[in-house]
């Protein structure tokens, strides 16, 4: 697909020309997430016995990935130790899923997480999507399966709202994972896409099809194609859905979606909005032996979910 200036604009020459181009800058400025910054020292509390190791990974697109390695108290060469990998959402960064890491390593579980490219401490680029994350993900995996204490053969993922689609297509296309955790997943882009251009009092018709033409000419893809609504019935293993009761930003309905098209899992509904960290507490159990089942580890019921209670607030 081009990701030139759209097409359909009214009027020839100069003047369309400049109108197309200031659209086309105006939609790649939409797709450009603000940029969360780490809060200096945020990997210091609640990692137990984990040992965390901070990586950089570099991209198929030249992008320059940062990432970090919980690895639990004795995981080795000998032992190796199943990993989960975790995709945080739109504007947010991997702190936003450090909650994670007590529980899973007290499990036994390596815990990946890392920044998308545009967001936290990786490298800007020119605009962000689901796709892209995808990308991130497969890179970051393939970077780990030289760390020979990571056993890549039992590999789990995690992902909150957009990284939760991102997660999705990656088992739908990539397979090579035995278990998925889905938190706040929205059923398909294109409705997503579409509740903006309201927000915006964008017409559906023009210029609202032609915006949401253009967006997949950029992000080159259909949304079809990547819509968690498609590629969840493609995904091979089990999947746990996630979602909040309140969740004002994607609704129940869209967990209720994905759980009539959901081939092997379960939805786990939960006292919260989109925002899951404080909400999960008293779920850490159930996650834990999901995973565990699902990679064939210890099933322990895991360490608190947050150690420190500044971490479980505004998951975005």
């Amino acid at each position: 697909m081009s990701i030139g200036p759209p097409q359909g604009l009214a009027g020839s020459g100069l003047p369309r020309r400049l109108a197309q181009a200031a659209l086309h800058r105006l939609l790649l400025y939409g797709l450009r997430p603000a940029r969360l910054s780490h809060t200096p020292g945020w990997t210091d509390t609640g990692r137990g016995n984990a040992r965390v190791q901070v990586l950089r990974v570099p991209g198929r697109r030249g992008q320059n990935l940062a990432a970090w390695l919980a690895l639990p108290a004795g995981a080795s060469a000998d032992q190796a130790a199943p990993l989960v990998a975790c995709v945080h959402g739109w504007g947010a960064n991997a702190a936003t899923l450090w909650p994670v890491v007590e529980p899973l390593t007290a499990a036994g579980l390596a815990v990946l997480l890392f920044d998308a490219a545009s967001h936290g401490d990786s490298t800007r680029e020119d605009f962000s999507s689901l796709p892209r994350f995808a990308e991130d993900l497969a890179d970051v995996l393939a970077a780990l399966r030289a760390v020979v204490a990571i056993d890549s053969s039992r590999v789990a993922l995690l992902g909150h709202s957009v990284g939760a689609g991102a997660v999705l297509l990656h088992a739908a296309r990539q397979g090579g994972v035995q278990a998925v955790i889905s938190l706040s997943a929205f059923a398909h882009p294109r409705e997503v896409m579409q509740a903006w251009l309201r927000a915006h009092r964008l017409p559906a018709r023009w210029p609202g099809e032609l915006i949401l033409a253009h967006v997949q000419a950029v992000i080159g893809e259909r949304f079809d194609d990547i819509a968690p609504l498609h590629t969840l019935a493609r995904v091979a293993c089990p999947v746990l859905l996630v979602h909040g009761a309140q969740d004002h930003t994607v609704p129940l309905a869209d967990a209720r979606r994905l759980q009539a098209v959901l081939p092997a899992g379960e939805l786990l509904v939960v006292a919260g909005d989109h925002d899951l960290r404080g909400a999960l507490q008293p779920h850490v159990g159930t996650l834990v032996q999901f995973l565990g089942k699902h990679l064939h580890a210890s099933a322990a019921p895991g360490a608190a979910w947050c150690a420190d209670p500044s971490a479980c607030q505004g998951l975005r």
